[in-house]
């Protein structure tokens, strides 16, 4: 009489992918809210250095200045002229703030003139952008 033994069968080890899957949608959707956050700037300018610059955390009105002196205002160029008239209809019956961006290597004749078409649009307040020193 022949015996056969019975074959054991072998164990795998199998991790749960449940957690791994859940874990793997919180870190998708948590990258995809934070990115959403951030801000890209229409236009690239550099920033005077300064030490006692803060965030600002109200409604603002930003004019970018770049290094050739050219005004932009919600990302596109415009003249000098027409940013004095979209200036007075975003401004109106608010105390909205407009902040100047101007680039550091930019003609100081030029963000002073854009500091004058907003003050003439109606802007109360006029904030000049800084970038935190940092080092020496």
């Amino acid at each position: 009489m022949l015996v056969h033994r019975k074959k054991k069968e072998r164990y795998t080890v199998q991790a749960p992918l449940t957690s791994l899957i859940d874990i793997v949608f919180l870190l998708l959707v948590y990258f995809l809210l934070t990115t959403s956050f951030m801000t890209e700037e229409a236009v690239t300018v550099k920033l005077p250095r300064a030490n006692s610059s803060a965030p600002q955390t109200q409604k603002l009105i930003t004019v970018f200045v770049d290094e050739e002196g050219r005004p932009y205002l919600d990302g596109a160029q415009m003249t000098f002229d027409d940013l004095a008239g979209r200036l007075k209809g975003m401004i109106g019956q608010e105390d909205r703030p407009v902040v100047i961006k101007a680039d550091r290597q930019v003609i100081l004749n030029r963000a002073v003139r854009v500091m004058d078409i907003a003050k003439e649009a109606g802007a109360s307040r006029l904030l000049l952008a800084t970038e935190k020193e940092t080092g020496n």
